[in-house]
């Protein structure tokens, strides 16, 4: 053999050896990753192979499968009343993946969940019949909060103060996630994601706003385990005006005829005294007042039921007329519904804080729970006494107060009342909030609801928690307690 030839059977010996270590590697090491790869679409074929499993409301299906015309992805999602249920389901999109719990569930509901699985589909790797999610939501409350926020854009929770089962998760403007379920979508995809009016973002979970007046509460929960003052009924030590700390600048009420002047605790949420709170934030301290924001559930980026909610937020590095500021729900402070929605159940609950979820369980294909989330899962955040006197108060506001529109006949309800500044020099409309509870004697049935209304279309002089944001919480608490 001359020397040519026996470079070239080398060098094509060595090109072999490289292919042979190279799919050795592949299979060996990689294969896991590319099949998981979102690119590929033999998962997404995969997917919609068959039909998905269902997520679950009281019962029923509120998502289904429909049987395309052609392609090769057999089956495409479709929704019940997508815009209803759409901030509770997310979507699920040939196209565009899946959010929500479409997207944490998605194993489940597609039959990919190890879970699923018998002994012998594991040896054997055949794909399971698929699985279904049972959420907590109640239909009633769920459609009474969508009906009443209409066309305002806004969002509201509505929580059980003893279990932490979320009831319901209403935002608005919304969008039917059927409409992006396919692989043709685009324009409806772009329509949506450039709408200036964002119905595809989660405004219940995901959008944290100044709470404005309704973080009062969390101010006066601090005030009274701080022991700063004894009860509720306590006269405090407030200026009317109130020149902010270290500045020149005079913060007002905005009724200038309430009795605001050295008012009680219980006199000042109800007619939102924002000279009570802004001083009171000062006496205590941002480290005060941060502990107690945190108790409730503020600062915490992990916050899941199971869908992960943004972050509530009490800044920190402040100055004293900027933590002034914070007792009015103000300056940095932010909050979602979720979040305000939790301050009530806490409260409602004697001072006790459950879990918020709104899946119950997860099942296989014939009903067996392959996961649980349990009810009553609770953490102390202020005192029984504490609890109990703000409760009194809040009951104060709903039927003497600024909540007067949240009162339901035979019923204990309670609530605060906020309107926050929205845009530099509060120069765009107002938020409108309103958190509250109800509670049912004869039935035991209690819940706790947060509403805000972003933009309702209303003159800006129109705008209060009690004008459009309590009556929304009022028909979701009425629904529930029936």
């Amino acid at each position: 053999m001359n020397k040519t030839i026996r470079h070239t059977a080398v060098i094509c010996l060595l090109l072999v050896l490289a292919l042979l270590v190279r799919a050795t590697w592949v299979q060996a090491y990689e294969a896991r990753a590319l099949a998981d790869d979102k690119h590929n679409r033999r998962n997404v074929m995969a997917r919609y192979a068959q039909p998905l499993g269902d997520i679950i409301v009281a019962g029923s299906p509120v998502t289904g499968s429909r049987k395309t015309a052609s392609g090769d992805l057999a089956y495409a999602r479709t929704y019940t009343d997508g815009p209803l249920y759409a901030p509770v389901t997310g979507y699920s999109s040939q196209a565009y993946d899946s959010t929500q719990l479409e997207g944490i569930y998605s194993g489940v509901l597609d039959g990919t969940d190890s879970r699923l699985k018998s002994p012998l589909d594991a040896i054997m790797g055949e794909r399971t019949a698929p699985g279904d999610v049972l959420t907590t939501i109640d239909p009633a409350v769920q459609e009474a909060g969508y009906r009443a926020l209409g066309g305002k854009k806004g969002a509201a929770v509505a929580i059980d103060p003893v279990t932490g089962r979320v009831l319901a998760v209403v935002s608005t403007p919304s969008y039917d996630p059927t409409e992006i379920s396919g692989t043709t979508d685009g324009d409806a995809w772009k329509r949506l994601t450039e709408d200036a009016e964002k119905p595809m973002v989660n405004r219940a979970l995901r959008q944290p706003l100044p709470p404005g007046s309704t973080f009062k509460l969390v101010v006066a929960a601090a005030a009274l385990e701080d022991g700063l003052y004894g009860s509720v009924d306590e006269r405090t030590d407030s200026p009317d005006p109130y020149t902010l700390p270290t500045t020149t600048t005079v913060l007002r009420n905005e009724n200038t005829a309430a009795p605001c002047e050295n008012a009680t605790i219980r006199t000042a949420l109800a007619y939102s005294c924002n000279t009570v709170f802004a001083k009171m934030a000062d006496d205590l301290g941002q480290d005060k007042v941060r502990a107690m924001a945190e108790k409730f559930g503020f600062d915490d980026a992990t916050q899941e039921m199971p869908v992960r909610a943004s972050e509530s937020v009490y800044p920190s590095g402040m100055d004293r007329a900027q933590t002034a500021l914070t007792g009015i729900g103000q300056f940095d402070v932010t909050a979602t519904p979720l979040q305000m929605a939790m301050v009530s159940a806490a409260l409602a609950h004697d001072g006790l804080l459950a879990a918020p979820h709104m899946v119950s369980k997860v099942v296989d294909a014939s009903g067996d729970t392959i996961q649980s989330y349990p009810d009553g899962d609770t953490r102390r955040i202020v005192s029984s006494s504490t609890a109990e006197q703000l409760r009194s108060a809040m009951v104060t506001v709903v039927e003497d107060g600024t909540g007067t529109n949240a009162r339901i006949d035979g019923a204990e309800v309670g609530g605060k009342t906020g309107t926050a500044q929205h845009g530099v020099d509060n120069v765009n409309t107002p938020y409108a909030w309103f958190t509250s509870y109800a509670k049912d004697s004869s039935t035991g049935k209690e819940v706790a609801v947060a509403v805000v209304v972003e933009d309702s279309g209303a003159a800006r002089s129109e705008v209060s928690g009690n004008g459009l944001a309590a009556p929304i919480a009022q028909k979701m608490m009425t629904a529930a307690l029936q």
